[in-house]
């Protein structure tokens, strides 16, 4: 993973004027030539990120872009609402346009329709099209020219113009005075110059609806925040502030049905707050005092009193708007080859056009004929389509993966999820749930008296096993009773006396040293497969003799054995990875349906594990969330942080799955692989349209109007597929 001097500075720049990806290639070179500085600009999303140098500005960057002949400012700190001004402009000149054009199409192609002097009324009607409809392809073109280079732009810009000014030289010359009837009216291309000035503003407007449409990742999380908060005041009463007064510490009051306002932590209140705009998690989870809460979350029953953690652009929908953003300006390695690719192809297709045009005169063939061949060239090879292949299928992927919890950071990511081969799993929190649980209860007497006795004792430590005995007997319905004369033994057990009974539980050889009684025969066996298994036997006594057992363990989460299989079936070998010892380990990856296991491994070990296995010929995928697995995950081929986790692990990561659970893994390399599978098919699609139809164009076989259509269609369809996106379905629980 890239790392960024210091000294450097990042900003996004609103790029206005940019009509194709050639543009965004002169854009990205000019930036490029600044003193160390790095540019990606981004077609569809009509941004460029920018590194900056120390000795680099902000204005100097705007001022590059503006002498490659477009407009730029400073992107805003957070989402603004879409400005749809040059969306509606754009409607009208295309509804204007084709106003005007019908009837040149109609009089042109139907002999019927013509009468004495129609050519007169096609020139009048084509007029304000050619040069009001298709003005943006101009001023591009003039702009182009003025640089010294070439886009689509100019393709159109010459292609439409010709068509025109031809037919404006054999009108002005005699075309117009033969008989309509006669069939000389094929001189005249009136309907041609009109006609593709129309289809290619359908393409563009259909393309910026479509693109809308592909954004609306970003606009939804921009619209999710709160504009207010209710504070509370020392003295108790409430005051509504704007929520960029909040602050870190402030106490603000959340009343059922109401968003939270900030990230936070609850001081007063019980309530079940629904996560799914942030994590996907469509079941609201259960809080109380203590629970950390997101802001943007919607609160569903009880009042709640929060203290703010996090403001601003610290909070967890800032950093998900963040990393989705940034993910959506970036390119991935396979924009590359289409940037390249169209930097070089507007030229090239100039200079084909220029020798269809000449060929078709040396073989003695008409001026018509061959203007038209040439025209068809022109318009046919716009390589509108390979500049939206990849920025809009990012956008719409990435925009998915938001809406369920899943973040993916940059769109090089998408190559690394289809290469991995080796998936390692972190075992604590990821595969198991990171918390103890009592798993069994053993005793010869009655079992709810047993269990109420060590709960009681257990009650009164801390430890984590202690914990787990006193939340399975609650969640038995189980009251632990109070405690007399407890005592603990550091790493041994606890004792004391509960409703008149001395009860002492921990290890069986401190229980037996602190009694006095002899270990039970009958309790060798279980206590004893038990461990083999993995868990963690508690041996109790009661009033001198061995009473029973309880076991508790880090239990594997419900849906981990599922989600290894379907890792399997995506062609991935697990690997568990775990500094606990082979046993226990090897429990674990039984239950969840593992066969290798790494275990043992200090936490600095986990990276050299990682290496070991790249070293191995494989490419590997890492699973984590605690801060012991970051520089695991930075040393991955791709490295995949659960969102229950740390904040250190998620900002190692490549993903982020938020709902913290392995089948959200699963979806977010599912839906990984499928963005970079659209992207390809459409790739391959704008190249093969363009390979195929500029030779058929060559050879005459292709009209301009059609050739028009047919590139205005491949920019529809390219955005189009991307937007089956919109349709992934998460794998359900």
């Amino acid at each position: 993973m890239s790392t960024i001097n210091s000294s450097t500075r990042e900003v996004d720049l609103l790029v206005t004027g940019m009509t194709c990806s050639s543009c965004a290639m002169r854009i990205e070179k000019k930036l490029n030539k600044l003193p160390d500085t790095t540019a990606t600009v981004n077609y569809a999303t009509g941004k460029a990120h920018v590194i900056l140098s120390p000795d680099v500005t902000v204005q100097e960057a705007v001022q590059a872009v503006e002498a490659a002949g477009y407009g730029a400012k400073e992107a805003p700190k957070q989402q603004e609402p879409k400005d749809t001004t040059a969306f509606e402009k754009l409607r009208l000149r295309l509804i204007i346009s084709i106003i005007f054009t019908v009837p040149v199409v109609l009089l042109s192609m139907i002999p019927a329709l013509q009468f004495p002097q129609w050519q007169w009324v096609a020139f009048i009607l084509a007029t304000p099209v050619v040069v009001w409809g298709a003005l943006p392809f101009h001023v591009a073109a003039w702009k182009n020219l003025m640089h010294r280079t070439a886009t689509m732009d100019t393709l159109i810009s010459v292609g439409v113009g010709s068509a025109y000014l031809w037919s404006v030289w054999a009108l002005f010359t005699g075309g117009a005075n033969t008989d309509p009837m006669t069939g000389t009216g094929k001189d005249f291309y009136f309907e041609v110059a009109s006609a593709v000035t129309v289809f290619i503003l359908t393409g563009r407007y259909l393309e910026a609806r479509a693109k809308n449409r592909a954004s609306e990742a970003l606009t939804l999380l921009a619209g999710l925040g709160v504009k207010e908060a209710h504070v509370l005041l020392p003295d108790g009463k409430e005051i509504l502030v704007p929520i960029e007064n909040l602050k870190v510490g402030d106490l603000f009051v959340v009343r059922p049905g109401e968003k939270i306002a900030t990230d936070g932590v609850i001081t007063e209140g019980m309530s079940a707050v629904d996560n799914s705009l942030i994590t996907g998690e469509s079941v609201p989870v259960e809080v109380g005092v203590g629970d950390a809460v997101v802001g943007a979350s919607t609160n569903t029953s009880g009042r709640l009193i929060v203290r703010a953690t996090a403001v601003g652009t610290e909070t967890q929908l800032a950093r998900i708007t963040r990393l989705v953003e940034e993910a959506q300006t970036g390119k991935a390695p396979v924009q590359r080859l289409a940037d390249r690719v169209s930097a070089v192809f507007v030229p090239i297709v100039i200079g084909l056009a220029l020798i269809t045009l000449f060929g078709w005169l040396l073989t003695g063939h008409s001026a018509e004929d061959a203007f038209t061949a040439a025209v068809a060239v022109l318009i046919i090879a716009c390589p509108c389509a390979l500049g939206l292949a990849t920025p809009t299928a990012l956008m719409v992927g990435t925009g998915r993966g938001a809406q369920l919890g899943i973040l993916i950071k940059g769109p090089h990511i998408l190559e690394n999820t289809r290469l991995i081969n080796t998936i390692v799993l972190d075992k604590t929190g990821t595969v198991t749930t990171g918390h103890m649980a009592l798993t069994d209860v053993l005793t010869s007497g009655d079992e709810e008296w047993f269990l109420a006795l060590t709960a009681a004792v257990e009650n009164a430590s801390e430890h984590p096993v202690a914990r787990a005995i006193v939340d399975g007997a609650k969640q038995r319905r189980i009251t632990p009773q109070p405690v007399t004369q407890f005592a603990s033994v550091q790493g041994k057990g606890v004792q004391g006396y509960v409703d008149g009974h001395h009860v002492v539980a921990g290890r069986a050889d401190w229980v037996t040293a602190t009694t006095g009684a002899a270990d039970a025969n009958w309790l060798s066996s279980p206590r004893a497969s038990w461990e083999t298994s993995g868990k963690t036997v508690i041996t109790v006594a009661v009033d001198g003799g061995i009473a029973g057992l309880v076991a508790v363990a880090d239990t594997v989460k419900p849906d981990s054995p599922r989600a290894i299989s379907m890792l399997k079936d995506l062609g991935l070998n697990p690997v568990l990875l775990t500094g606990d010892n082979e046993r226990t380990a090897r429990a674990v990856a039984n239950d969840a349906g593992i066969t290798d296991v790494l275990a043992g491994v200090l936490p600095e070990g986990k990276v050299l594990a990682v290496k070991d296995l790249q070293g191995q010929g494989r490419v590997v995928a890492m699973v984590g969330d605690g801060v012991n697995d970051a520089a695991a995950l930075t040393q991955a081929d791709l490295g995949i942080a659960m969102g229950t986790g740390t904040d250190v692990a998620m900002e190692a990561a490549d993903i982020t799955v938020m709902k913290g659970n392995l089948i959200s893994v699963v979806d977010s390399i599912r839906l990984s692989r499928r963005t970079l599978r659209i992207i390809k098919g459409n790739l391959f699609w704008a190249f093969a349209y363009n390979v195929a139809a500029i030779p058929l164009a060559m050879l005459g076989l292709l009209n301009p109007m059609v050739a028009g259509a047919a590139m205005a269609f491949s920019s529809v369809f390219v955005v189009t597929n991307s937007l089956r996106l919109r349709t992934f379905k998460p794998t359900s629980l």
